[in-house]
């Protein structure tokens, strides 16, 4: 479903990813983890077509199709998916003129009323959400968990074909975690061919949606690949671990 080629990507002149590979076929999870600011989060962006992320060399191939020269809603539109970090807030644009908004857009015709209606209120009590939310302005005030919530939200109702969830549990309680990370399994199992690229510090999520290969990325490059026990690995021993390894196999390449 998605190939990254030899991806190199500048953010003010300084280099995030540095010939980046990484392949998922259909229905796959995987797991990207890492400390901050080795560029985990710069490929959920740059994946989306975020103009401030300058692509310096490589291919996105999507479905067969190279990614770069699309823009984000019509990467949106090919099925891609971005559950952010921070959710924008939004004031004047109501969380339900917004969701109806991209259904139709996604959809190329506009989705009616009443189906919508109970599209949002079965996807609300699936998340334990306040109805009320849906009439307020876009994250407007909303709690970390509800934003959050929000998020998985647009996924039930826009059924994207990949699913990048950048940090999802990042700032959630454990209640919030144990619901979203749920309601994103029952989407997966609903949704079979649904692939997900999950980015994360913390391997609690990945107990939930159990991910087919966990990668630990470092200056701009995965450094190790490995399946689900990988993520129990990283919270016993570190990210300097497996760093400090990867480091001495190169200087043992080198010598040899």
């Amino acid at each position: 479903m998605l190939k990254i080629n030899n991806l190199s990507v500048n953010v003010d002149n300084k280099k995030i990813l540095d010939n980046f590979n990484l392949s998922i076929e259909d229905g796959e999870i995987h797991a990207i983890m890492g400390p901050n600011g080795v560029g985990k989060s710069t490929l959920s962006r740059v994946i989306m077509g975020d103009s401030n992320y300058m692509v310096e060399a490589g291919d996105i191939i999507f479905n067969g199709d190279n990614l770069l020269p699309l823009s984000t809603d019509e990467r949106a539109k090919r099925g891609i998916f971005l559950a952010m970090q921070y959710p924008m807030e939004i004031d004047g644009v109501s969380n339900q003129d917004f969701l109806r908004t991209a259904i139709s857009a996604i959809n190329d015709k506009k989705i009616g009323l009443y189906d919508f209606i109970l599209k949002c209120e079965k996807g609300t009590e699936e998340l334990s959400m306040n109805k009320e939310l849906i009439h307020r302005s876009l994250n407007v005030g909303f709690s970390g968990g509800e934003k959050k919530k929000n998020e998985v939200l647009q996924i039930k109702l826009l059924r994207p074909k990949f699913i990048i969830l950048d940090e999802l549990d990042s700032g959630l309680d454990v209640d919030s975690l144990r619901i979203t990370s749920e309601n994103i399994k029952q989407y997966k199992e609903d949704n079979p061919d649904t692939s997900i690229l999950i980015i994360t510090h913390h391997p609690k999520i990945l107990e939930y949606l159990k991910p087919n290969f966990v990668h630990i990325i470092d200056n701009g490059k995965i450094i190790k690949t490995g399946d689900y026990k990988l993520s129990s690995e990283i919270e016993k021993y570190g990210y300097n671990y497996f760093k400090d390894k990867k480091n001495n196999m190169t200087k043992e390449e080198e010598h040899e």
